[in-house]
């Protein structure tokens, strides 16, 4: 299998700028024969400027930046993409976008097939998954399924928190909503991304990058936790 994916949690880490977490994994990921990547900027409202900001980022790591809400084409492209960076925002919006524009069977073939370098930020690693029932984000429009373009056999949780003890938030806390949809029939293991954290895949080898823990929430069995270089191969097992 050809898929060479990074998964990254956040897109800004707190005290830092859009991306400097992260650069130097994005440098090595889409290396030196990616000259052009394609940024697909559907999460947001302001394409134009969202844009921006991926463009100027990019350009200082030595890469031009097409988007994909300028191209006549959307599925063309796709076709031509060398790279792919689908960038973070809310999750329905970006999802219902993809399928408005008929780019997600075109985005996995192009991954699962071609061997084309895929970044997500957020939500843009919500949709890499099989599903987004695990995005944190509000249901602001409805897309035509919550399946998504499902380039690895799980679910992820972006900005993962931890439960806080001193908190008098009332509120569920993100491992009660976790184990609410593992509470459904045939649900799908779920990575927890803390911010600071990605996922690296290259083929059937997953690595945990990043500055902080992930965590592992399995239907029926306790959360696990996992150090940043940990070894996470087994979640692309269709089995698991």
């Amino acid at each position: 299998m050809k898929r060479r994916l990074l998964l990254v949690s956040n897109s800004t880490l707190h005290g830092s700028g859009y991306l400097d977490h992260c650069q130097q994994h994005i440098s090595s990921f889409f290396g030196k024969n990616v000259k052009r990547v394609l940024f697909v900027p559907y999460a947001l409202h302001d394409r134009d400027a969202y844009t921006k900001t991926a463009r100027n980022k990019f350009k200082t790591l030595g890469y031009e930046v097409d988007s994909i809400h300028e191209a006549a084409d959307p599925v063309e492209a796709v076709r031509k993409a060398e790279g792919i960076f689908i960038g973070g925002g809310n999750t329905f919006r970006l999802l219902k976008s993809l399928y408005d524009n008929n780019v997600v069977a075109e985005i996995r073939k192009r991954v699962m097939e071609d061997g084309v370098p895929y970044m997500g930020s957020s939500a843009g690693t919500n949709v890499a998954t099989i599903s987004i029932n695990t995005t944190n984000d509000m249901p602001i429009v409805f897309p035509p399924t919550f399946s998504a373009i499902g380039l690895v056999p799980f679910n992820i949780n972006p900005h993962y928190l931890d439960p806080e003890p001193n908190s008098r938030h009332m509120g569920e806390t993100r491992e009660q909503r976790i184990t609410q949809f593992h509470e459904e029939p045939d649900t799908p293991c779920v990575l927890g991304l803390r911010e600071g954290s990605l996922l690296l895949v290259e083929g059937n080898k997953a690595t945990l990058l990043g500055s902080t823990k992930a965590r592992l929430f399995t239907s029926g069995k306790p959360s696990v936790e996992y150090d940043p270089g940990s070894d996470l191969s087994f979640l692309l097992s269709d089995a698991h």
